[in-house]
């Protein structure tokens, strides 16, 4: 995020889009109710389904699945063409004006509401309500990226505050809500394949030099290749890739085409999974190390907001359970590394050393308060809660032209209806945690598939009974619940549940630059079983 969450009740208008923060993000999420009660914050929410901030907003769009792009575009070309962006920002701050708003010109009121099925009239009213009542914020999160054009979806959130000046103030940016309590961590930790800590790139002979200098290497011991992403491996699972090491992640539940993934993984050579439970995928290793939860160690997250915490211990963990790093310094010693840093504090000295926008974040200073936002260079710096103020990182923000790009695959006559997946306010992800919890389990225990209530009447659906959900890539029985919340034309079906994986049917196409899948949308078809 550039911005904090704090921040929800200093903006004057906020835009939800591609995420359902109620349910997903429920502390923010409360966060924004209380904004726009108390603090009268405008609030447009865009999502084909009716969730839980839609009942407060002002506007609510209700966009057809991998069409954001259409329309976040669309109101860019309402804004400029009635003179409502901020010219001056435009002026000091940007670069590649000319190019992109030639691109706008394909993104007509007309054009818009023909991809997003929302009249031009509320594209209009969105428009002016977003560029005219001051300070905006734009939240998302994987309803943006899980895109075939996730980036471009990105990019188009960017596009967006630039040329409204929504960059370097508080309650403005653009503020990703990650996925998970850590992912920003590992990310900041090098857990991508292309970066170091802190992102610096594998391939700056500047970086592997510092690295390698740390680490006792040689720079032509240094790997300057970058690595493959999840998605890659699996398609390359029993070619390039022979083997692989798991940890907290659960692939067989959450990796797009479940058949897919099953047959690649059956070919590879050997299979490790360090985990806190015996999850689906840790059922298909050679190898499972047991893990410590969070609770049972101590450390640092950072979350989706930047902000470095400390977490201590609450309790040992089960007899013979190690905790990750020291199961991750065990086999690195075995494999000849005799010096491998195998505590807390060696390894967060290690990245304060080479890690400088967490330089200035020690265990001491996070003890004592709620955390620190990096950048926080030196241990004098107050945290950054606040990024681009002044100016942008790589200098003037540069206005991306962006050509419209269609999902995937889409509804047609065999398959009619899109499917699109996500969260439950109850469950987790895979499900691997709170399906374990009688009292999350005992609310929700099974899945379901949100229809409308049209689209029900005409296949001859009743609420409770079972149907078969198919896409081209396999099929599942699951549970109708029969709703008016869902656009019609479109079916809603979370992927916590193993019995009914709505991972089997989605499409593992990729972003070409970002290589995240298409889990958003797939064409599919509702069969009442009888």
């Amino acid at each position: 995020m550039t911005n904090s969450m704090q921040e929800a009740d200093k903006s004057n208008v906020i835009f939800i889009i591609g995420t359902n923060t109620t349910w997903n993000h429920p502390v923010f999420g409360g966060m924004i109710k209380k904004a726009v009660k108390e603090k009268g914050v405008k609030l447009i929410v865009a999502d084909p389904r009716s969730i839980g901030l839609a009942k407060l907003a002002d506007i609510h769009i209700k966009q057809n699945p991998g069409s954001d792009t259409a329309l976040l575009m669309g109101l860019q070309h309402i804004i400029i063409k009635n003179g409502w962006e901020n010219k001056e920002f435009i002026k000091e701050r940007t670069e590649g004006w000319d190019e992109y708003v030639k691109s706008l010109e394909f993104y007509t009121p007309e054009k818009v509401e023909e991809l997003t099925g929302i009249s031009k009239e509320q594209i209009f009213e969105t428009a002016k309500l977003y560029a005219t009542s001051g300070r905006g914020a734009i939240f998302y999160a994987m309803g943006i990226t899980q895109h075939t054009h996730g980036v471009d979806n990105v990019m188009s959130c960017s596009n967006l505050q630039m040329i409204l000046g929504n960059f370097g103030l508080e309650g403005t940016g653009v503020n990703p809500l990650r996925g998970q309590n850590n992912v920003q961590g590992a990310c900041d930790m090098g857990g991508l394949p292309n970066v170091f800590t802190a992102y610096q790139p594998v391939i700056n002979e500047d970086a592997r030099k510092k690295f390698a200098e740390a680490w006792g290497k040689k720079l032509e011991d240094m790997d300057d290749k970058v690595g493959q992403t999840i998605t890659g491996m699996v398609d390359n699972a029993g070619d390039s890739i022979k083997a692989v090491y798991i940890v907290g992640e659960n692939p067989m539940m959450s990796d797009p085409d479940l058949h897919h993934a099953k047959e690649q993984f059956e070919k590879l050579d050997f299979i490790v999974v360090q985990d806190i439970f015996l999850t689906e995928t840790a059922q298909v290793a050679d190898v499972v190390l047991p893990a410590a939860a969070f609770a049972e160690k101590y450390g640092t997250f950072t979350n989706t907001e930047r902000r470095v915490q400390f977490s201590n211990m609450a309790l040992n963990p089960p007899k013979g359970v190690k905790h990750d790093h020291e199961i991750i310094a065990e086999l690195a010693k075995r494999m000849g590394c005799n010096d491998f840093p195998d505590t807390v504090e060696a390894l967060y000295a290690e990245i304060r050393k080479l890690s400088p926008s967490y330089a200035g974040i020690s265990y001491e200073r996070i003890k004592k308060g709620p955390g620190l936002r990096w950048p926080c260079p030196t241990e004098e710096h107050p945290g950054t809660p606040v990024l681009h103020s002044g100016k942008f990182s790589r200098g003037l923000g540069l206005l991306k032209a962006i050509t419209y790009r269609p999902p995937a695959e889409y509804a047609n006559a065999e398959y009619s209806m899109v499917l699109t997946t996500g969260r439950m306010l109850q469950h987790y992800h895979t499900g691997s945690m709170t399906r374990r919890s009688k009292v999350l389990d005992g609310i929700v225990s099974s899945g379901m598939i949100e229809i409308n209530i049209e689209d029900a009447q005409k296949l001859n659906i009743v609420n409770g009974e079972k149907v078969k959900v198919s896409s081209r890539r396999g099929a599942i029985e699951i549970t109708a619940l029969v709703t008016n919340k869902i656009k019609k034309g479109i079916v809603f079906i979370p992927f916590h549940f193993a019995e009914t994986a709505a991972n089997v049917l989605t499409n593992n196409a990729l972003d070409p630059v970002a290589k995240i899948p298409e889990y958003k949308v797939c064409a599919c078809k509702v069969e009442k079983i009888s």
